[in-house]
């Protein structure tokens, strides 16, 4: 699946954590001191990776939680079928489909011939820079 394990009191702002089966970025952690029975909990509050949703979890300092195994990659994009890119890798020359990406600042970067850094996150793919 492609997941690492770490606890929740281990999170610090800037680090992927898989929420709901979705791998997320982590924004924001709230630790709260333990009460008088029971254990400190954290608030954590994450955007999703891929669809910019944002989640939280609410979970006890010493839970274990999922962190999703992030292989970067370079690619060249090599055409635009208007609802996907056709891509091939620069190291193992494989062409595959994936999705456009939707923010602006990439996206009206995004033509055929452009190197891009793309990012396979529990298997599947994300452009995050255009070179």
């Amino acid at each position: 699946m492609g997941v690492n394990y770490t606890t929740v009191g281990e999170l610090k702002e800037g680090n992927y954590i898989v929420i709901d089966g979705e791998p997320c970025r982590v924004v924001d952690i709230q630790k709260a001191k333990t009460g008088k029975h029971g254990a400190a909990k954290a608030n954590v509050v994450a955007v999703s990776v891929f669809t910019g949703s944002k989640k939280t979890l609410m979970a006890p300092v010493d839970q274990q939680v999922e962190v999703p195994i992030i292989e970067k990659h370079v690619g060249q994009i090599l055409a635009d079928t208007g609802e996907k890119l056709q891509v091939m890798d620069l190291n193992t020359y494989e062409t595959f489909e994936m999705e456009k990406p939707t923010e602006a600042d990439l996206a009206s970067k995004i033509r055929p011939g452009a190197e891009i850094e793309y990012w396979t996150i529990m298997g599947r793919n994300k452009i995050v820079r255009v070179k």
